[in-house]
Parts: C-alpha cells; structure tokens; sequence
C-alpha cells in the first residue's frame, strides 16, 4: 500500500467517526425530546458526551489527513479546488454550529439533572429549553451541514 492509500485509510476512519458520531448526537437528542421525566432527559443529553468524542476525533482526524491527502494524492487535486474549498469551509461551519448547539445543550442537561436531583417531575421550563428553535436549528443544521460537506467529499463536484 502506498502513502496515499494509509492516508486515504485513516481519512475515511475519520468520516465514519464524525459522521457516526452526528448520527448517535442527534438520535440521543430525538430521544430526548419524547421524555418527560428530566432524569431520563438528563441520562440522554449525559450519553451524547460518548458521540462527541467521536465527533471531536473524526473532526480533527478529517481534517488532518485531508489536508495531507491533498498534497500526496496522485489524482492532481489542488487546495484551490472548489470542493476542496467547500468541503473545508462546510467543516468550519459543521463544527462551530455544532459546538454552539452542543453549548447550549449542556446547559439544558444540567438544569434536566438538577430538576431529577430535586423531584423528578415533568418541567415545562425544561421542555421549553429542549424545544428551543435556536439549538434545535443549530444541533440538527451541524448534522446537516456535516452530512454535505461528507457527500461533497464522495462525489468531488467539479474534480
């Protein structure tokens, strides 16, 4: 195997780690939304700690060794492609949504555990914060915008 083809190797390990780490973030969040009680709130917001490893792996992974490919690819690509640009800038923009909704999210899962802390009981406040059109656009936007900066790396328009 040559240097290319590792690379290439650890590259697509990345992808698959940010992208299942997306897909298990928003299936915890979705569960979420379904409960009432904030112990069960709190223990799913609490599992999306395990997703975000693998987002924050797969993200810094990604774009290292893209970065790398780039220069060792014997296809010819270039930085100054523009899906190699809109790839880059949509990774920007995924993970700083994400970082943002995941932000918000934490405080929303610390008020869900000390509400389960002190009695357990159903919270409107609770479910105002989980519904909140701000967070929910910003959690669920990171997926998406990951989930096409990952098609623009498969389908390479323009290349």
């Amino acid at each position: 195997m040559s240097t290319y083809h590792w690379l290439l190797f650890v590259h697509i390990t990345g992808a698959f780690l940010l992208t299942g780490g997306v897909v298990v973030a928003g299936a915890f969040n979705l569960a979420a939304q379904t409960r009432e009680r904030p112990s069960e709130i709190a223990l799913l917001y609490g599992l999306t700690r395990f997703a975000v490893v693998a987002i924050i792996a797969g993200a810094v992974i990604t774009l290292v060794f893209v970065l790398w490919l780039v220069g060792e690819a014997p296809a010819g690509y270039h930085y100054t492609q523009g899906w190699i640009i809109a790839a880059i800038i949509l990774w920007v923009i995924g993970i700083a949504t994400g970082e943002a909704g995941g932000a918000r999210d934490r405080k929303t899962h610390e008020f869900a555990s000390m509400l389960a802390a002190n009695d357990d009981e159903p919270s409107t406040e609770l479910r105002a914060r989980m519904r909140d059109p701000y967070s929910l656009a910003l959690s669920y936007g990171s997926g998406l915008v990951i989930l096409t900066m990952l098609a623009i790396m498969v389908w390479k328009p323009g290349a």
